[in-house]
């Protein structure tokens, strides 16, 4: 059992910061509106901190899951940053989304401590942190992977190495590119299943059963046909992801078409104030567009 501080309980890390204590260990929770820690605590037991540095104090692993390079760069290195009271040899685990850069950054800094970083990003919602079956892909040495892996899979099903510092958050990106065009895909068809009188429940049930089968299918087709959007993984947030991506493309070389019209697309949906809306509501923007 390892004693843990859990930075940041959004949507994500407040459910796997509850695993993480119901499974044993010891954890101390930092939460940016204080409420939401003292929330967490009364349900969960455990502690909550006033600042980053107090809850990494002591602690063998330090987790952040906040929301972008920006927040990371504050609870790290920050003047209340867990870099101010973790011990050498102790190993902080972000699983922000967040740049590949960043993270090689604060790997670099924090070495200079001692302290180890991995980069972590993971992937599966809020029903996936619920349901403690995310998705953990992650960057760093060997022997930190082999050290923290244990204490993850109380909240994932899969966590994998995948290179160095950096290569968790790459892997993000191709995941969210999958995603975008995924979506995209789903929603014309699901668009044209209407469009041609088409009963889409039944049209999907088939559909599913062969090469056109994703999890968005599985799990958002129900959603989409009824105009359901007001939950789920919020337009802003996979608009920051693909900005992440589009970023990296452009220093690799690579070349994303599908993702950078996917991305204006959604564009297109927060000028329609669905900023929060899940990212599945690309179907309502083509419905928008019939009428």
């Amino acid at each position: 059992m390892a004693k843990v501080a859990f930075i940041g309980l959004g949507v994500m890390g407040y459910p796997m910061a509850g695993f993480l204590q119901n499974n044993g260990h010891e954890v101390t929770v930092f939460n940016r509106t204080q409420s939401k820690a003292l929330q967490w605590v009364k349900q969960y037991g455990g502690e909550s901190a006033v600042t980053p540095k107090a809850a990494a104090t002591g602690k063998d692993i330090v987790f952040t899951c906040v929301g972008n390079d920006d927040d990371l760069r504050q609870v790290v290195v920050g003047d209340d940053g867990v870099i101010h009271s973790m011990s050498a040899g102790s190993i902080l685990v972000d699983h922000t989304t967040a740049s590949a850069d960043v993270a090689r950054e604060l790997a670099a800094t924090l070495q200079l401590s001692g302290v180890h970083f991995m980069d972590a990003p993971i992937s599966g919602g809020q029903a996936g942190a619920e349901n403690g079956v995310l998705t953990v892909m992650m960057g760093g040495s060997e022997q930190d992977f082999n050290a923290v892996k244990p204490v993850i899979s109380v909240y994932s099903r899969c966590a994998q190495l995948l290179g160095d510092v950096g290569a968790g958050q790459l892997t993000k990106m191709v995941n969210q590119i999958c995603i975008a065009g995924a979506v995209q895909g789903l929603a014309e068809g699901l668009h044209f299943a209407r469009s041609a009188g088409l009963d889409g429940p039944k049209v999907v049930d088939v559909i599913s059963k062969g090469a056109a089968q994703s999890w968005q299918m599985e799990n958002r087709y129900q959603t989409m046909w009824d105009g359901e959007y007001d939950f789920g993984f919020a337009i802003d947030w996979m608009r920051k992801d693909l900005g992440i991506a589009l970023t990296e493309a452009r220093k690799n070389g690579s070349h994303l078409p599908i993702t950078a019209l996917v991305d204006q697309f959604y564009s297109e949906l927060q000028s329609m104030d669905a900023n929060r809306w899940d990212t599945s509501s690309l179907l309502a923007r083509l419905e928008k567009t019939r009428k």
